[in-house]
C-alpha cells in the first residue's frame, strides 16, 4: 500500500484498451502501456480505468500488459471508477453505449449499492491480475440518477450512491485503497455528492474544456480547492471531437443538424487559429484544461503509442497570450 502521493500532471486513460471506437491489436495495446510507463511524469505511472470501459476489457488488458512488461506493483497507481460490472453478452453488441465499443465479448450493467460497488471493486482487481486499484470512485452516478422512473426512485437511487460510498469508505479504513473520488460527466451531480461525502478527488469529464466551460463550474472547483480536494480534468477533447473525431462527448455528431453544423463551424475556426500560432489543437485543449486553478492533472487517452510522449510534453508547453486573446475576440472562448 502506497503512502499518499501527489498526482502527476498527466494520468493515462485506458478506454482505448477497452476498444473505444475501434478494436486495437494486443501489440498496439502493449505498446501504448509500454510508452505510458516510459514517459510517466512521476516516479510511478498512473492509469485511469473503469469496469465500463469495454465491459472490463480495459482493466483486463491493462493488467495483462503490465504483467507482460514486468512492471513492479509499487511503480503503478491505478484508479478504477466503479459502478459497472461485467456480465455475459446476450446479443450481438453490449447494451450500454451502443455503437461506441467494438468487438466486445461481454456486456456490462450498472450496479451501484453497498454490495454492488464492492462486487465491482473485487471484480476489477480480479481483471487486473496481480495489480489492484488504489484510487476508487463511483462512476457515472449522473447516469444512474437519470435512469430513475420517478422522483421516489430518484431518491432511492441517490441513497444507493451514498451507500456505495459507505462501502468505499470502509475499504479505505481497512487500508485496501488509498483514496476515494468520483467520476461524472455532470459536474452538478459531483457538487451534490461532495456535500454529503468526504472526497479526496473528483474527475470531471466533458465539462471543462476549451469548448465547454460553464462559469459556475469554475466557482465549484475553487470551493473544492479550498477543501483540499484534487480535481482531475478528463475528456478535455470532448470525446475526441476537438482533435478531429466525429464523436462529441462519445456521441456521433449529426452534421446536418443545426447543433452539428455549429460544432463543426466552431472547430474549423479553432483549427485556423491554432495554425496561425503554430499550435496543435491538442496542445491548446490541454493547456486550457490544465491551467485552471484547482486542476492538478489531466487524464488523456490515445490509440497511438507514438503520441504519448507528445501528450506528456503538453503539460509544459507554453501558449502565447495573443492566442487566447484572439480566441476571445473570435467568440471561441
Amino acid at each position: 500500500m502506497k503512502e499518499k502521493v501527489t498526482l502527476p500532471s498527466v494520468i493515462f486513460g485506458t478506454s482505448c484498451l477497452g476498444n473505444l471506437y475501434e478494436a486495437l491489436t494486443f501489440n498496439t495495446k502493449l505498446a501504448i502501456v509500454r510508452e505510458c510507463v516510459a514517459n510517466a511524469p512521476n516516479t510511478f505511472v498512473t492509469f485511469d480505468s473503469a469496469g465500463k470501459y469495454g465491459a472490463g476489457l480495459a482493466l483486463e488488458m491493462l493488467g495483462t500488459c503490465l504483467t507482460e512488461l514486468d512492471i513492479p506493483k509499487e511503480k503503478v497507481l491505478i484508479s478504477n471508477k466503479l459502478g459497472w460490472i461485467r456480465t455475459p453478452l446476450i446479443g450481438d453488441e453490449p447494451t450500454f453505449e451502443k455503437g461506441v465499443w467494438k468487438d466486445l465479448k461481454f456486456d456490462a450493467v450498472q450496479k451501484i449499492s453497498y454490495d454492488g460497488i464492492l462486487e465491482c471493486y473485487y471484480q476489477g482487481n480480479d481483471l487486473l491480475g496481480k495489480y489492484e486499484a488504489q484510487m476508487v470512485s463511483v462512476h457515472d452516478p449522473d447516469e444512474y440518477l437519470i435512469a430513475a422512473e420517478n422522483e421516489s426512485d430518484r431518491q432511492k437511487r441517490y441513497k444507493d450512491i451514498l451507500e456505495a460510498y459507505s462501502a468505499l469508505k470502509q475499504l479505505k479504513k481497512e487500508g485496501k485503497v488509498e483514496s476515494i473520488g468520483i467520476g461524472s460527466k455532470d459536474w452538478r451531480v459531483i457538487e451534490r455528492i461532495s456535500k454529503d461525502v468526504d472526497l479526496d478527488w473528483v474527475m470531471v469529464a466533458n465539462s471543462l474544456t476549451i469548448h465547454s466551460h460553464p462559469k459556475e463550474l469554475f466557482s465549484f472547483i475553487e470551493t473544492l480547492n479550498k477543501k483540499g480536494i484534487e480535481v482531475i480534468n478528463s475528456a478535455v477533447f470532448n470525446g475526441g471531437f476537438l482533435i478531429g473525431s466525429d464523436y462529441y462527448n462519445y456521441q456521433l455528431v449529426d452534421q446536418e443538424s443545426e447543433a452539428g453544423k455549429a460544432l463543426y463551424e466552431w472547430r474549423e475556426k479553432f483549427y485556423s487559429l491554432c495554425k496561425t500560432y503554430n499550435i496543435s489543437p491538442a496542445e491548446a485543449c490541454f493547456n486550457y484544461g490544465f491551467n485552471i486553478p484547482g486542476v492538478v492533472a489531466v487524464a488523456l487517452n490515445t490509440t497511438k503509442p507514438e503520441k504519448i510522449k507528445q501528450n506528456v510534453a503538453m503539460a509544459t508547453r507554453l501558449i502565447p497570450k495573443a492566442f487566447w486573446e484572439n480566441m476571445t475576440a473570435e467568440g471561441l472562448l
